[in-house]
């Protein structure tokens, strides 16, 4: 087999790998494949090896163009993904900050034009180009912090031209970035001021107008909603996600966030890819989407940083054999980081997970939520050459390090992103 890229050598290699039909689910969460002194190799964006080094030394043929590195005292993971956030929008909200440390809740920052609506008026604001800007440097500093593939939502928007402006430029940062961006379509993300007084029409809106110009330029893979208190009822979801359906869109859903009012339930009934959040999920809703087969994306950075008492229910779902899957929920108010590694160590604190289950979540189980796990997520033959190191001595120091970037090197489709460029041409050896 020649190779073009050649890594050998490594402390561990992490492949997550055995999993790309179905998600971890229950005890196999916490199962994780450790290679050590493990080798990979790809030729162009494909992996063919994933191995130990001595067998890589017996089956990879390297040549004088082959780029060589040496993974050795560091751990190699696939490359990160980061199946919920909100890549491209205007402004940003660090004055809500001084409200929250007041006390004053999401919902009545939202109730006084903040929030959401103060994102939608700087991101209607923009231009098209002015997102795709953005955009590209969120993106940029996703990849150094070794993520190689993302979900992004519209949302900011909440009307027909301004969410379509804002998928036309998820689409062109897509287009140009070494990412992998997946669209989401998040119309019905809140009510407009503009239907604040008729918020039923709105969704006659999203319904007759918003969903068939996206659907007609093909530019979401899924729909999402934002089903809360005060926000969208479960039935005003239904009816938008049902129409995002017959239109060809797999579909997702914000629930349970700050009260249950049926959105977990619905994700079930409806067969959501994922219901996201979940701090309030009841048991019979766990026991629903275990059945429905719906992945729990669990966004721990959000609720960190709301500073809410309580986190999702991670363990209870675990044990009752829901999927489950980490993200950043990357945004302007709720959320501003998009560092996996934080996730990971707030998931272990907070969440209770274990290690090897924060990155099962953010790897493998994270790609099954984007409908991405027949192509990334893991090391296995075939899939694509997405490939982080981490200056770690084993897979554990990963989250045990509180907010440190640890990523020495990152590989998108086979090519060196970050990292490595102290070493130059190719054919050399990288350490």
């Amino acid at each position: 087999m020649k190779a073009d890229l050649y890594i050998k050598n490594a402390g561990q290699l992490v492949t997550s790998r055995g999993a790309s039909a179905k998600p971890k689910t229950g005890a196999a969460l916490g199962e994780i494949d450790v290679i050590p002194d493990g080798a990979v190799a790809a030729a162009g964006s494909t992996l063919i090896f994933v191995g130990t080094t001595a067998a890589a030394e017996q089956q990879v043929e390297v040549g004088e163009d082959t780029l060589v590195m040496d993974g050795r005292n560091q751990v190699v993971l696939p490359g990160l993904v980061d199946a919920h956030t909100h890549l491209v929008f205007g402004g940003s909200r660090e004055h809500e900050l001084d409200l929250k440390l007041q006390g004053v809740p999401y919902l009545d920052i939202l109730a006084q034009g903040g929030g959401i609506l103060s994102t939608v008026r700087a991101t209607r604001a923009a231009s098209l180009e002015e997102l795709v800007e953005i955009g590209k440097k969120y993106g940029d500093q996703m990849l150094s912090q070794g993520t190689t593939t993302i979900e992004a939502k519209s949302g900011y928007g909440l009307c027909t031209a301004d969410e379509i402006k804002q998928l036309r430029a998820i689409r062109e940062i897509n287009r140009h970035h070494p990412l992998d961006i997946v669209p989401t379509f998040l119309g019905a993300h809140a009510v407009p001021p503009e239907y604040k007084e008729d918020p039923d029409q709105f969704v006659e809106l999203v319904i007759n107008e918003m969903l068939p110009q996206v659907a007609r330029e093909e530019l979401a893979e899924f729909c999402d909603i934002f089903c809360e208190k005060g926000v969208f009822s479960a039935d005003q979801s239904r009816r938008i996600l049902r129409a995002a359906q017959d239109l060809g869109l797999k579909i997702k859903i914000h629930a349970d966030e700050i009260a249950a009012i049926g959105g977990s339930q619905l994700a079930a009934e409806l067969g959501a890819v994922s219901a996201d959040h979940l701090l309030v999920t009841p048991e019979e809703s766990i026991e629903k989407m275990a059945a429905a087969g719906v992945m729990a994306c669990l966004l721990p950075a959000t609720t960190f940083y709301l500073r809410e008492d309580h986190f999702a229910p991670a363990r209870k779902m675990i044990a009752g054999g829901v999927p489950v899957a980490l993200a950043s929920d990357f945004n302007p108010g709720s959320c501003p980081c998009h560092d996996l590694h934080l996730v990971m160590t707030i998931a272990c604190l907070y969440l209770k997970m274990t290690p090897a289950e924060v990155i099962n979540a953010v790897t493998i189980n994270a790609a099954h939520a984007i409908g991405r796990a027949a192509t990334v997520g893991s090391l296995e033959v075939g899939k694509k050459a997405d490939i982080v190191l981490f200056d770690a001595p084993n897979y554990q120091y990963l989250p045990y390090r509180l907010g440190s970037n640890l990523v020495r090197t990152v590989i998108k489709n086979g090519k060196l992103v970050r990292g490595g460029s102290e070493h130059g041409a190719t054919g050399r050896m990288c350490s």
